[in-house]
């Protein structure tokens, strides 16, 4: 078991009001699964993500990732975990527009202590792996929306984390190029990465195997997707 979450609960205070972003939520997740966490606004998934990300603790209940309990770390502890074991894509790629795709790729190796050429060779590898091997050297403003979506990925996958974490991996991108990231999101899973996507949208997460859907801080359903979008029976898509 890769992630075990036991009786998670969420109690954000806002002024004199207490909020209750999750209730008693209680979830496992399998190395190599490919899940899908769905929702609307309000409903839970942004915080049920954040605690999965080690990006935030619970106000009560237990989350263990690769059979450690990190619901009970501090904020250094945490941010070791972070960077070791989950690799993040967000919908605003979050990308230094200073630094070249190389740079931006190589980043979280710098908090591993790899040495800077050994660092820039894995990160031209994996950029490699997700068609952007000749655009290495551009910056973000030098790429298109799903180039910068690709860099990300890279940057997400780098550290060969345990997990790939994507919120609205394709927010800001057109119809055409996400399809192209969701494919290229198959591909990595076929990898044996383990794929968490947050998402409100039907039909991207219809590429994930397993759907969770989420409403007012409580796990509604979790089911098996039966209706598995799928890429393979044809050719892989064209960078832009």
């Amino acid at each position: 078991m890769l992630i075990s979450i036991e009786h998670l609960n969420k109690t954000y205070i806002m002024g004199a009001e207490k909020v209750e972003a999750l209730k008693d939520v209680s979830l496992n997740i399998d190395r190599n699964e490919y899940v899908a966490l769905m929702g609307p606004s309000g409903s839970g998934k942004s915080t049920l993500m954040n605690l999965l990300g080690c990006l935030d603790s619970p106000t009560s209940g237990k989350y263990y990732l690769n059979d450690i309990e990190v619901s009970t770390m501090d904020d250094s502890d945490l941010a070791e975990v972070r960077n070791r074991q989950i690799g993040f894509v967000f919908q605003t790629f979050n990308l230094l527009p200073r630094l070249s795709s190389l740079e931006n790729v190589a980043l979280p190796l710098v908090y591993s202590g790899i040495p800077k050429e050994e660092r820039l060779e894995k990160a031209r590898k994996v950029l490699e792996s997700v068609g952007l091997g000749d655009r290495v050297m551009h910056k973000p403003n030098e790429l298109s929306g799903g180039q910068r979506q690709r860099v990300a990925i890279a940057r997400a996958l780098v550290n060969d984390p345990a997990i790939i974490l994507a919120d609205e991996p394709t927010g800001n991108l057109d119809s055409k190029t996400s399809y192209e990231i969701m494919a290229l999101f198959e591909q990595i899973h076929k990898n044996g990465n383990t794929i968490i996507l947050v998402t409100h949208e039907q039909d991207i997460a219809l590429y994930a195997h397993r759907i969770v859907r989420l409403r007012d801080g409580l796990i509604e359903t979790d089911l098996k997707n039966d209706q598995v979008v799928s890429f393979s029976s044809q050719p892989a898509p064209a960078t832009e």
